[in-house]
C-alpha cells in the first residue's frame, strides 16, 4: 500500500511525539492526523485536525476536549453530565495511555 503524505500543524512548545506504544505525553499528533471514534460519532466535521482538539498553555501540552470539558462540545450534554461523560470518553479512546499514532513525522 502506497503511503499518504499530510501536512499537520502542531504548537511549536508541544512535547515531541513519542514512539508507537511508548506512554502518551500529549503531543496531539494523533487527533491532528484523524479523528478518533468519540469525535466521529459525535463531533461534526468529521475531518482533522479534530475541533476538540485543545492546547494547553498551562501544561504546555494538548487535551482532549471531549475528556477534559465534553460540554464544551456537546451543546446537548448538561454540565452536571461533564465529569461522567469524560471518564466515558476517556475509556472509549484509551486517552492518556500509550501512542497509538502510527505515523511517521518529517519537518
Amino acid at each position: 500500500m502506497k503511503a499518504q503524505s499530510q501536512t499537520i500543524t502542531i504548537h511549536v512548545q508541544a512535547p515531541q511525539k513519542p514512539a508507537l506504544g511508548e506512554v502518551c505525553n500529549g503531543c496531539g499528533v494523533c487527533c491532528a492526523a484523524e479523528p478518533c471514534p468519540v469525535s466521529l460519532a459525535l463531533l461534526w466535521p468529521h475531518e482533522a485536525p479534530c475541533r476538540a482538539l485543545i492546547w494547553s498553555d498551562q501544561t504546555q501540552r494538548y487535551l482532549c476536549g471531549m475528556v477534559s470539558e465534553p460540554a464544551r462540545f456537546l451543546w446537548w450534554l448538561p454540565e452536571n453530565m461533564n465529569a461522567s461523560a469524560s471518564r466515558l470518553f476517556k475509556r472509549w479512546i484509551a486517552a492518556g495511555t500509550a501512542c497509538d499514532a502510527d505515523v511517521s513525522l518529517s519537518e
